[in-house]
């Protein structure tokens, strides 16, 4: 795909989805019309979902529920695992992801209506786990704010994973939360290199933009975790100590990280990423992550998918131990309660009598 069309975009190109019969190829005829072609912009249309709490059963993650408010996610991070899943809209998990995106505007009464299930039970729910809640949209959209109003007004916990510092928006309604331990919140720090966040993250809030979101938040009494996530070897794995480092003077008191993953399409995208900008890597970096995925370019293995196998993925785990060690990070673990939790009175529900 010619630079000047996905300027501001992530992935490279934009092949057709796993699931369709058909590809479509832009093959110059020529004519050279290929240079009269549009510049990728963000479409966002609705989704007509009519649940917008998700289950899973995954035994290797700390929640069992998640809220996405969007589909696809305009931050465009080349790395995102969650590319594939655009595959079942029938749209492609590489450009198409971060540009043509579905919002969900009825998520807050959807949600209210589903904790007010007579069979529910709470339980913290995750959100930003997959594409993330204050992508740029957000902005004016505020449907994540509409669905943490309703958290908040339910008593119900929630941990909140993201890129932004547009979380900063709603420190208001997350201190509140806070001071009933309802809401603890998670910042994804990639690269405290400017150059490499603006390849690999387009359209993500920078490095310092991210610090200062955890210093704001901490500074509100909301509990702080720094992610370093996904640590990418030979690529950014040499700032693990750098990250907790600032983010632990930021005022985060936690700490993660996620080793890379590569499924399905997100291999080759980033394949395509790496190869345009850093060739110099490709090899080092594949034979890398092949050493910590059992000779693999990815293993779904539940128990190690997010942190490899091998000596690489033991050495880069033991620098993480040894830096959040001398950080004081994880000393104390925030668990949130479902102590508060009342259930929504959905329309025409006669009140309890006591």
């Amino acid at each position: 795909m010619e630079s000047e069309r996905r300027r501001g975009r992530g992935a490279q190109s934009n092949a057709s989805g796993r699931y369709e019969a058909e590809a479509r190829v832009a093959f110059d005829d020529g004519w050279h019309s290929l240079d009269d072609l549009p510049p990728f912009k963000t479409s966002v249309a609705i989704d007509t979902s009519r649940k917008v709490i998700t289950r899973n059963d995954s035994p290797d993650i700390g929640f069992d529920r998640s809220i996405n408010p969007y589909r696809g996610c305009e931050h465009g991070c080349v790395y995102c695992f969650a590319r594939p899943t655009h595959a079942y809209l029938g749209l492609s998990p590489g450009l198409d992801f971060e540009s043509k995106l579905l919002a969900k505007p009825d998520a807050p009464e959807l949600l209210e209506k589903e904790l007010a299930a007579p069979d529910y039970e709470a339980r913290m729910i995750a959100i930003g786990t997959n594409t993330d809640p204050y992508q740029p949209i957000e902005r004016e959209r505020k449907i994540m704010r509409g669905i943490l109003e309703v958290l908040e007004r339910a008593g119900h916990p929630v941990g909140i994973v993201t890129k932004s510092a547009l979380v900063t928006r709603d420190i208001d309604i997350l201190s509140r939360m806070a001071k009933r331990n309802l809401v603890k919140v998670a910042l994804s720090v990639t690269t405290l290199d400017a150059k490499l966040a603006r390849t690999m993250e387009p359209r993500a809030s920078t490095p310092p933009k991210r610090l200062e979101a955890i210093k704001r938040l901490a500074e509100a009494g909301i509990p702080t975790t720094v992610m370093v996530a996904p640590v990418i070897p030979a690529l950014n794995d040499s700032e693990i100590e750098r990250i907790l480092d600032a983010a632990s003077h930021a005022g985060a008191r936690e700490a993660s990280y996620v080793l890379l993953r590569l499924p399905l399409e997100v291999r080759d995208l980033f394949r395509e990423w790496l190869m345009s900008n850093y060739p110099d890597r490709y090899r080092h970096v594949f034979t890398l992550i092949r050493d910590m995925r059992g000779g693999r370019d990815y293993d779904s293995q539940w128990g190690t998918r997010m942190k490899g196998t091998g000596p690489m993925a033991w050495m880069i785990g033991r620098r993480f131990e040894i830096a959040c060690e001398k950080l004081g990070l994880n000393k104390r673990r925030t668990k949130l309660t479902t102590d508060h939790f009342a259930k929504p009175k959905r329309n025409g529900q006669q009140l309890s009598l006591f």
